[in-house]
């Protein structure tokens, strides 16, 4: 007899939990990995990106900027030479200057990209009010359209008030012109014009 295969359930003992298998089940979340990276939030920082990309754009920041400079620049002139701890070249300002720039251009990107985000969703947003307002305005100019073409056909108080007048006079002339027999002669039946019906 050939030997029967083992099953799953037959190497798992008799007392051992779903956990302890080896076989991972898709019912359950997976547990957390651990990361060697430290991980952060983009949004926090892309925030602060914002936040320090509007300073380095404020009279503030240059105010502040140029009297460092300056103090920097004095101290290293005019200081005793021991004292002094960038001389004449002014080397150290200059690797400064350069990591400060060499910083603030990635972080004003950053913030623009984000600008740049936040306006095509705006763009987004407007364009498709516009839609639902050119939708609305063509809806209603059509419900005008059709009021209007309804009203055409309704009766208005100035054209009763005419006919009623061109029945007044067409009767008096009658009148008029038989005054014995009356308006309806009691001979003659009452029919009704061509135009009535």
């Amino acid at each position: 007899m050939p030997p029967e295969r083992e099953t799953v359930r037959d190497r798992t003992p008799a007392g051992a939990t779903a956990a302890g298998r080896t076989r991972a089940r898709l019912d359950q979340p997976r547990p957390p990995r651990r990361r060697l990276l430290p991980e952060w939030d983009p949004d926090a920082f892309g925030r602060l990106s914002e936040r320090i990309a509007r300073f380095l754009g404020t009279g503030r920041f240059l105010f502040w900027m140029t009297v460092a400079i300056v103090m920097w620049v004095v101290w290293n002139v005019a200081a005793p030479r021991e004292l002094r701890f960038d001389q004449y070249p002014f080397i150290f300002l200059t690797l400064m200057l350069s990591l400060q720039a060499s910083y603030a251009a990635p972080l004003i990107l950053l913030a623009q990209n984000r600008q740049d985000d936040r306006d095509r969703v705006n763009l987004e947003q407007d364009r498709k009010q516009n839609e639902r307002s050119i939708a609305d305005t063509e809806y209603l100019t059509r419900e005008i359209a059709a009021l209007r073409i309804g009203l055409g056909e309704v009766a208005t108080r100035d054209w009763i008030r005419s006919e009623l007048n061109d029945l007044i006079k067409e009767l008096e002339e009658r009148g008029n012109g038989h005054h014995d027999r009356g308006v309806f002669p009691a001979g003659h039946p009452r029919r009704r014009d061509a135009d009535d019906r």
